[in-house]
């Protein structure tokens, strides 16, 4: 009987979560804006294409797009938007809390956050190869167009994520789901990060947190890093190990991985950082919630 209530009350709070989503404004422009920022991202990729006449798998675009940690921190930007208003306090929380155990609302909140994190990259992924769907294929092997990328300079000169390494170690299905699964663990902590501090401090606290998150990541890139304490260019292997374990953005990011090649962590290693710094925030937020002022949830945060 414990798991039906549970299971109960647990969709119920996901549901009620979900109730005006769709027709919120903020919703939607959200979804614009991933929209645009694909249609910019993944045209570099397709100028290659079009010029060389050469075709794409049709995970490709993805991959490319979402490689690198700046169009990782574009796209987290805009999922902080996305989860602004997170957690929904109105003055019918109280009620919801009354109703069901604290511990069962939590969970919910982080079914939300999963759901909607995985359903707005999954969005992107369909969005990227909808753009080039007129140069792509169905197979599950690298293109001609990988190939350019991983075996030539166009890579490099078109910011194209695309190395020797990974089409040596993965197929582009496989690179897909492994880039989703670290997109999600990285949504994951900057969504409960923003979670904690709104139900601590309060929401201009949550967007602080959820910037001052990406910032760190992007601040502890290796190349931005190096420019800011003059490192030299036979430095740059030692920048790439430190900030490839201490930064969530680089954690995030498929090509900041150990193939064999080097001492970065693997992708198993990442998952299990983001998933460690998950179970920390999501204590944290549950021993918030047991002592939180329920004279808070009037609509004035």
């Amino acid at each position: 009987m414990r798991i039906i209530e549970f299971v109960k009350q647990t969709i119920s709070s996901v549901r009620w979560n979900f109730l005006g989503f769709y027709k919120n404004p903020r919703i939607i422009l959200t979804f614009l804006f991933a929209l645009i920022l694909c249609f910019f991202l993944s045209d570099r990729a397709l100028m290659v294409a079009d010029y060389y006449d050469a075709p794409m798998q049709a995970l490709e675009p993805f991959i490319w797009t979402f490689g690198d940690a700046t169009s990782i921190l574009l796209s987290s930007l805009l999922l902080i938007l996305l989860l602004i208003d997170l957690p929904k306090l109105t003055p019918f929380t109280p009620y919801m809390l009354l109703r069901t155990r604290k511990a069962y609302w939590l969970l919910a909140q982080f079914f939300y956050i999963f759901l909607v994190t995985a359903g707005y990259i999954l969005y992107m992924l369909s969005v990227t190869s909808l753009l080039c769907m007129q140069k792509t294929y169905a197979g599950n092997i690298w293109s001609k167009t990988a190939a350019l990328f991983a075996y030539s300079s166009l890579g490099d000169k078109f910011s194209v994520p695309s190395t020797v390494k990974v089409m040596e170690s993965t197929t582009p299905v496989g690179c897909s789901l492994q880039m989703v699964l670290l997109l999600v663990c990285y949504a994951l902590t900057l969504s409960f990060l923003m979670l904690y501090f709104q139900m601590r401090v309060g929401k201009k606290a949550g967007i602080a947190a959820g910037l001052c998150y990406s910032l760190f990541g992007f601040l502890l890139d290796p190349e931005t890093l190096a420019k800011i304490l003059h490192k030299e260019e036979y430095e740059m292997f030692q920048m790439r190990r430190i900030t490839g374990w201490i930064s969530p953005l680089n954690h995030a990011t498929y090509g900041m991985h150990d193939f064999g090649y080097d001492t970065l962590p693997s992708i198993g290693q990442s998952c299990a950082m983001f998933l460690l710094l998950l179970l920390v925030l999501s204590l944290c937020s549950f021993r918030m919630l047991k002592r939180y002022n329920f004279s808070s949830f009037t609509g004035e945060m």
